[in-house]
């Protein structure tokens, strides 16, 4: 008799785990945010074939699906993985094998890295970049006589942390043929007593990056996984690449097919006219990893460099404006080629002279357009009657931590009430528009997305700054600042259907993170880290 319950239990065992539905990840005991329309919450979910198959309790999930490897939370936050909405991606990878020169606090530190660089590596031509000379005492631009005296027969051309403006040595403008006589458009090859100052804003800039050399397959290649290997521990699964060539997307693409790249991008094709031949023409490209549907056209410069276009003269600078970076006729046209195609336009625009030109021009060629999300990337400076073009079909695409960045010198740019009255701000494009997406501009910013959350609804630095916030009304909730990092971010890519929330059917891409990021104190949200994180179910940190 004991031998036949014996028998029995075990029957009725193996019939209860073959009615079960077989799935390939089971995670169980989370505190999950899944960000679907209602912001509900859950225990645990079901993976398969890289896809959400259930959302439930953990009792719901673990009586209804069995799976080789399961996950227990042990209670710890879950959230979809984040998107960056606007960074630069290949270019993060590809300063990794220069000399970096963020955070320098003086001129002399910057001499002082690149000469330990050299020693080191021994290029050719040095690269570099992230000096900001608005963190030093000396807040002018810095000139190129020092680093003539110390490398008169190596060229070396160095960033600014925004990317709009280069110090550059002698060698490096004999390289390019750079001279007084120069011409240019949009930017400024910088002179003082008829002399070059080796500094290059914005346009002439292409004149040092075309002298020089360019990157080998293998250089690429390596830039990308490294970039990858960064994202990944930050909890990053999508990342909008705002300006590649088509060289690097393709590269992207094989890499990915192969199996070696798992980051998901979103390509922004840089405006050339050699990109813009090859792929308007074409349908837009896309795979489960890689998206190619839309251009990157810059308006202005940015507002460190007092590149940023602005309606009214700079506080700081008497008769300075700032420029467009092209006519707004070639704009134009750029635009409503973009417009008779498939493809999405995404422009950088800082200063309120340059967001009027795109907007108007946007809300000119869309009135007829119901979903076409075109982009401001930045939208940073807005003057007050501007905002009522932003909607779902105009997405403001902002990034918070320039907000925190900017706040020590934007006043001095733009004096107290332009900046009160529509500088960084995000709660009101957000009730303009209904959404905002969100991103970090790295290489330009740091990498978390940490920081991106801690910006947007703090408003300081991560030293407490200003105790009252910066422009505290303009500060986004968590909620908002979770959607604007995952399902909103997703809808500016058209890409809401498949990402951006733990949702039935949609890309298993989801994080585990130390600390509750909706309820920690708001201080300690730049100190969260992510213990694991998954794309399409595959544990890839």
């Amino acid at each position: 008799m004991h031998k036949f319950f014996t028998i029995l239990i075990l029957a009725i065992g193996l019939c209860s785990c073959n009615s079960k539905q077989k799935v390939d990840l089971i995670v169980t005991n989370a505190k999950i945010y899944t960000v679907d329309e209602g912001f509900s919450m859950a225990e645990a979910f079901a993976v398969k074939d890289g896809k959400f198959e259930a959302i439930g309790t953990t009792s719901e999930i673990t009586s209804g699906y069995v799976a080789q490897k399961t996950v227990d939370a042990e209670g710890k936050a879950v959230s979809p993985g984040f998107i960056d909405a606007h960074a630069h991606f290949y270019r993060l990878g590809l300063q990794q094998q220069m000399v970096n020169l963020v955070g320098t606090k003086r001129f002399e530190d910057v001499v002082a890295r690149i000469v330990e660089f050299q020693q080191k590596n021994g290029k050719d031509f040095i690269t570099g970049g992230g000096w900001d000379q608005n963190d030093w005492e000396n807040k002018e631009f810095p000139t190129k006589d020092t680093l003539d005296r110390l490398f008169p027969d190596t060229p070396i051309a160095i960033s600014r942390i925004d990317g709009h403006a280069l110090l550059v040595n002698q060698a490096a403008l004999d390289k390019a043929g750079i001279t007084t006589e120069t011409t240019f458009e949009g930017g400024d090859i910088e002179q003082k007593n008829g002399e070059l100052t080796g500094i290059i804003v914005d346009n002439p800039m292409q004149l040092i990056f075309d002298a020089q050399p360019e990157p080998s397959l293998e250089d690429m290649a390596l830039a990308l996984m490294t970039a990858q290997k960064m994202c990944f521990e930050y909890g990053l699964t999508t990342v909008i690449d705002a300006g590649i060539d088509r060289e690097v997307i393709e590269l992207m693409d094989s890499l990915q097919k192969h199996d070696d790249f798992k980051m998901r991008i979103y390509a922004m094709i840089s405006n050339t006219e050699e990109n813009l031949k090859y792929y308007l023409d074409k349908e837009p490209y896309k795979s489960d990893r890689l998206n190619v549907r839309s251009v990157k056209f810059y308006g202005d410069g940015a507002l460190g460099s007092r590149g940023a276009a602005l309606k009214e003269e700079y506080s700081d600078r008497h008769g300075h404006f700032g420029a467009l970076l092209s006519p707004i006729e070639d704009f134009k046209k750029v635009a409503a080629r973009v417009a008779n195609s498939k493809y999405q336009l995404n422009t950088h625009a800082i200063g309120d002279s340059a967001n009027y030109v795109v907007l108007k021009t946007y809300d000119s060629l869309l009135k007829n357009e119901a979903d076409r999300r075109w982009r401001v990337e930045h939208a940073q400076i807005i003057d007050e009657d501007d905002f009522k073009y932003f909607s779902k079909n105009i997405i403001p695409s902002v990034q918070p931590t320039h907000a925190t960045s900017d706040m020590y010198w934007a006043e001095d740019r733009l004096g107290k009430d332009r900046l009160q009255e529509g500088a960084y701000a995000y709660k009101k494009l957000l009730n303009q528009a209904g959404l905002v997406a969100l991103g970090t501009d790295f290489p330009v910013e740091k990498v978390s997305p940490f920081l991106t959350f801690y910006a947007s609804v703090a408003r300081k630095d991560t030293d407490n700054y200003p105790e009252d916030g910066f422009i505290i009304e303009e500060a986004l909730s968590r909620e908002e600042t979770l959607k604007g990092m995952t399902i909103w971010a997703a809808y500016a890519n058209f890409e809401e259907n498949e990402k951006g929330s733990i949702e039935k059917g949609k890309f298993a891409d989801f994080i585990i993170l130390n600390e509750d990021i909706m309820e920690v104190e708001a201080t300690e949200i730049p100190d969260i880290k992510v213990i694991e994180t998954y794309v399409g179910g595959e544990k890839v940190f």
